[in-house]
């Protein structure tokens, strides 16, 4: 049975004008007739209503490195980071839904936030799970507040631009604004670094348009012609 519609809800949905992952995802369906779906909105990226979990999927083969060029990989051996990337590299399309819930066409955050626990981070005023994605924190579902958020975090995390993608870890964040509006459109979790003459490549791991080893460039340059990255290099 669909929950009763509150006006207070109708009303605090309609005011949300937020982009994809971007902005404060919209209330459930049932809580937001009216409101723009965000695959309508400026700046979002588009997926499912539903997640079609598969869980036989087959994961992606980790790209190949081209001979002519030696190719260092990032290996991490904190056993934090391990445990969270392995984390993202299970559920990036067999969701862990039943544990954390899915934020519908919006669920890049909520994963992201959800392998931050796992890697050891403390849930807080400021940051957490509400029993359900859709009444957890802002900055817990959303990629704007979560940036707002680790800006006055210094303690969590240290912003870099794609020019020092050289310092970037793995299990660090990634985040996109695709249309250079000044939010932040999408957010995944760094899984893996090549380093080599030609420079740093980065792959990473995501919901919303579900991805294990995404290619950093190849999303702001075929998927989002001219959209900007960045980067959070986590301190714990």
């Amino acid at each position: 049975m669909p929950r009763p519609l509150l006006l207070a809800g109708l009303a605090a949905a309609i005011a949300v004008g937020a982009t994809g992952c971007a902005g404060i995802p919209p209330l459930p369906p049932q809580a937001s007739i009216g409101t723009v779906s965000p695959d309508e909105q400026p700046g979002g990226e588009t997926a499912p209503a539903t997640p079609e979990v598969d869980p036989g999927a087959t994961p992606t083969d980790p790209p190949s490195a081209d001979a002519a060029d030696p190719v260092q990989l990032d290996v991490a051996t904190d056993p934090r980071v391990v445990a969270q990337v392995d984390y993202v590299l299970e559920y990036w399309s067999d969701y862990n839904d039943e544990e954390w819930g899915v934020l519908e066409r919006n669920d890049c955050v909520n994963f992201a936030s959800q392998s931050l626990v796992v890697r050891g981070w403390k849930q807080s005023a400021e940051w957490y799970h509400g029993g359900d994605p859709y009444s957890s924190s802002a900055t817990w579902r959303s990629s704007t507040a979560m940036r707002d958020w680790l800006e006055s975090r210094p303690d969590l995390a240290t912003p870099l631009g794609d020019d020092q993608r050289d310092q970037v870890q793995l299990g660090d964040l990634v985040q996109f604004d695709w249309d250079n509006s000044g939010d932040r459109d999408h957010t995944g979790v760094v899984t893996r670094i090549e380093r080599s003459a030609g420079g740093v490549k980065v792959y990473f791991a995501g919901h919303t348009l579900d991805s294990d080893y995404r290619d950093v460039d190849v999303a702001i340059t075929k998927e989002h012609p001219g959209a900007s990255v960045y980067y959070w290099r986590l301190a714990a």
